[in-house]
């Protein structure tokens, strides 16, 4: 067949390089949709709305409530007072080797204080509370400065002496200190009998 003038034939090579076609882009997480009626899980929350003088006087309906306070889980580790400190160390290296922050933990002593707040002492009370305020290392305090201490998620505490009423009060601060887990070191019966006072 004859090739017509109007209708050049084109061949392959004419047609020039071809190109590999663009990567499509590979699927990511994705904004959240608006909320819709009858769409499964939470509704988005709202932009916030001005509210007129006249909304003032209308009751505003009671969020939900807070949770209640956790009870610390307690655990004791049976030492005499002589050992209690020592237990006390050998607690706090477990909670760090097992991933615990150094800040999550506050050491209470009810005898002698610990060697590092004695150190720390020396250096003055403000540079001592610093530390403690700073919240990013363990921190040790004796039973008379413990009100003084903030909540931690764990609060370990050394009975290693001093008079029961040192033992009880340093329980019952330990009690409201800690978030998560209360560790008491020292002799059980001892404890137990602060314990049983309503500590």
């Amino acid at each position: 067949m004859p090739l017509i003038p109007e209708e050049p034939q084109i061949h392959e090579s004419a047609q020039g390089p071809r190109t590999a076609p663009t990567p499509r882009p590979v699927p990511g997480p994705r904004p959240a949709a608006p909320s819709r009626p009858g769409r499964p899980g939470p509704p988005r929350p709202a932009p916030p709305v001005q509210r007129a003088p006249r909304d003032a006087a209308k009751p505003v309906p009671p969020g939900p409530s807070a949770p209640a306070a956790a009870t610390p889980q307690l655990q004791l580790i049976p030492a005499s007072a002589q050992g209690a400190l020592d237990a006390a160390e050998e607690a706090v290296d477990l909670l760090l080797d097992s991933g615990r922050a150094p800040g999550d933990v506050l050491v209470i002593t009810t005898g002698d204080p610990h060697p590092w707040a004695t150190h720390e002492l020396s250096f003055g009370e403000a540079s001592y509370w610093a530390q403690h305020d700073a919240g990013d290392d363990v921190f040790y305090a004796d039973a008379k400065a413990a009100e003084r201490a903030g909540a931690r998620p764990v609060v370990v505490v050394a009975v290693n002496g001093g008079p029961e009423s040192a033992a009880a009060s340093a329980l019952s601060v330990a009690h409201a200190r800690a978030g998560t887990l209360l560790i008491v070191c020292g002799d059980p019966q001892r404890i137990n009998s602060v314990l049983g006072a309503g500590v």
